[in-house]
């Protein structure tokens, strides 16, 4: 009778698991074509996506689950800020279309006016994981929604699949109004079980280029990180980019850990106008896929560019270091390192001419 009851538990739990991982919000993993596709490309080995050089993910001796549960239940002094974040309201529809700006929302979140067009990049407005209460925005960050931004988006822009980069419910609510997805291969998969059309999505593999519009084009470049929103990992690709409009030059670094595909990029793209990098979530124990705060000088160094802009900070503790430690990381890339960074508010308006 014990047995039974303990089977009949096993059993309600493995459907209860099921039918969570099922809902829509997970996405799905690359089929058909697009599967056939995914297996043709130089990154897919051995039955996932790889870095350009061999990455350990956890470098500690805890096992993944041991680090989130030390994570979750361990308590962190300064991890979360004690008062609201100052942040700035601006209104996105008083924007002109010809002004060029860049308004940041906090963590990895931003929208790009340039050349007449609309890009928003890896927008989270709504969940930054499967469930409400983790992940949760430090108060006053969580002033930015769908419908707060403006008009048409002509193009959005994902880095890889992550919950805190492709909020299902943000691109729910924006979905009517994005013209073209852009995203690494096998990432389209996503948008596609969502209710996207087939050639609303550009989807590139690493060092692809798109020309998008008159004077704008995108170039896919390779990042070292890791992807999936399930328990299917890396079964789509992770990446930087480079934009081309047509007056200026902007990367948009993704997430990653430091690797030589930085001076690369530097070396083939002259004359980046500004990169965007991250800053934050970083911890020893996965040094490799995330950027360390020893290496973020050396990153803007190699990209050579003439501004740089961090994000993946001020909103989310995803990591064990204090969160405001990123902000003193700009100040040593500027200070010391005698770098042009940006350091605005969220929701501040940055002029890029």
């Amino acid at each position: 009778m014990i047995i039974g009851s303990i089977l009949v538990i096993i059993a309600l739990l493995v459907v209860s698991v099921i039918a969570f991982i099922n809902q829509p919000s997970f996405g799905r993993t690359p089929r058909g074509e697009r599967l056939e596709r995914v297996k043709r490309s130089p990154n897919y080995r051995n039955g996932a996506f790889q870095n350009l050089h061999e990455t350990v993910m956890m470098t500690s001796d805890k096992g993944r689950f041991e680090g989130i549960w030390e994570f979750l239940f361990r308590k962190i002094d300064g991890l979360r800020p004690e008062q609201p974040i100052k942040v700035v309201k601006t209104d996105l529809h008083q924007i002109a279309p010809d002004e060029e700006v860049l308004v940041w929302f906090g963590h990895s979140s931003y929208l790009i006016q340039t050349g007449g067009k609309r890009i928003l990049v890896d927008p989270v407005f709504c969940m930054a994981s499967p469930v409400s209460f983790v992940n949760k925005p430090f108060k006053g960050t969580d002033v930015y929604k769908p419908e707060d931004m403006p008009g048409v988006i002509d193009y959005l822009v994902i880095s890889h699949d992550h919950w805190d980069h492709l909020d299902y419910n943000t691109i729910k609510k924006l979905k009517n109004r994005i013209k073209t997805v852009i995203c690494p291969l096998g990432v389209g998969e996503h948008f596609e079980y969502w209710g996207f059309n087939k050639e609303q999505i550009v989807e590139l593999d690493w060092y692809d280029d798109a020309n998008l519009d008159s004077g704008f084009s995108i170039h896919c470049l390779p990042a070292r990180h890791f992807s999936g929103r399930g328990l299917n990992a890396n079964q789509s690709l992770w990446a930087s980019f480079l934009l081309e409009t047509p007056s200026r030059r902007i990367y948009i670094g993704g997430d990653g850990g430091y690797d030589t595909h930085f001076a690369e990029i530097g070396e083939r793209f002259p004359d980046i106008d500004l990169a965007i990098l991250e800053n934050g979530q970083y911890n020893e124990e996965w040094k490799y896929i995330h950027l360390m705060p020893q290496y973020m000088a050396q990153a803007a160094k190699d990209l050579k560019a003439k501004r740089f802009l961090t994000v993946h900070h001020s909103k989310y503790a995803l990591a064990k270091h204090r969160w405001d430690e990123p902000l003193k990381n700009e100040e040593d890339m500027r200070n010391r390192d005698s770098l042009n960074v940006l350091s605005p508010e969220i929701g501040e308006i940055i002029e890029l001419k």
